[in-house]
């Protein structure tokens, strides 16, 4: 398969522009899952675990089969960086989904979300293993040592407050408590940051626009949920910790 630079200018077009927009939206209107599912609303219903595995299976799959079809060998720089982006989504589909014990998905975001998953991880996944071209020496570039230390600490974030988060509930409970511990003592979407700060880490990593604009437009769609869960942490609880910012610790 040839590298489609038409397609690559297109979607990162589509993430930087979309995550715009999604960013503006969200400031009036909270997305429709979780604890702001409107209940009033008839809509079908996907269990969480199911529903998180089937969402986040494309990101993890489509790579992985463009990879074990690829003609030819890629570098182990380009391997390496694959890697990083499936890591993360094989630890969200395998480990991730099966544990979680959040509320039901209403189908029609759940089937956006296989949807994005799905264009993301070919489009990701060609990037870089049909357009990109590094050397083995990228991989003691300082750019791509930093990059990775940013996204290992990004998602060492992510799942410890995951872990922080799954553990406030017994199992079949589904009451909303203040999460304690960890980055939550500074913000209250510690899992949102640690999320955003491991894919800029990736996008410092492979030094390419594909992947930033797919770190910009995560920055984008769950940085307002950040702050939806603040006020609605600030509302509920009258103890809740005014120290605490939304998303960035000491400022926002």
């Amino acid at each position: 398969m040839k590298c489609n630079e038409l397609m690559i200018h297109f979607i990162t077009g589509v993430l930087l522009l979309g995550g715009v927009q999604y960013f503006i939206r969200q400031l009036s209107v909270r997305v429709h899952y979780g604890r702001y599912v409107e209940t009033r609303r008839a809509m079908p219903m996907v269990p969480a675990k199911a529903a998180w595995f089937i969402q986040e299976l494309p990101s993890f799959l489509v790579p992985f089969l463009l990879w074990y079809n690829l003609d030819g060998d890629s570098s182990a720089a380009n391997n390496f960086l694959l890697l990083m982006f499936g890591g993360h989504y094989f630890q969200r589909t395998f480990i991730y989904s099966p544990l979680t014990r959040g509320q039901h998905s209403p189908l029609e975001i759940v089937i956006a979300a296989i949807i994005f998953c799905t264009m993301n991880g070919f489009f990701q996944g060609h990037y870089l293993l049909h357009c990109a071209i590094y050397s083995d020496a990228w991989l003691t570039d300082i750019r791509f040592i930093l990059g990775l230390i940013i996204f290992l600490l990004g998602m060492a974030v992510n799942i410890h407050s995951d872990h922080i988060l799954r553990n406030l509930r017994t199992p079949g409970e589904i009451s909303y408590k203040i999460p304690r511990g960890g980055l939550f003592e500074l913000v209250s979407g510690a899992n949102f940051l640690g999320e955003i700060v491991e894919w800029f880490g990736y996008a410092l990593a492979s030094w390419s626009l594909p992947a930033f604009s797919f770190a910009f437009f995560t920055l984008c769609s769950i940085g307002p949920r950040a702050y939806h869960h603040h006020r609605y942490y600030l509302e509920k609880f009258e103890d809740y910790p005014r120290s605490r910012k939304a998303l960035i610790p000491f400022v926002f």
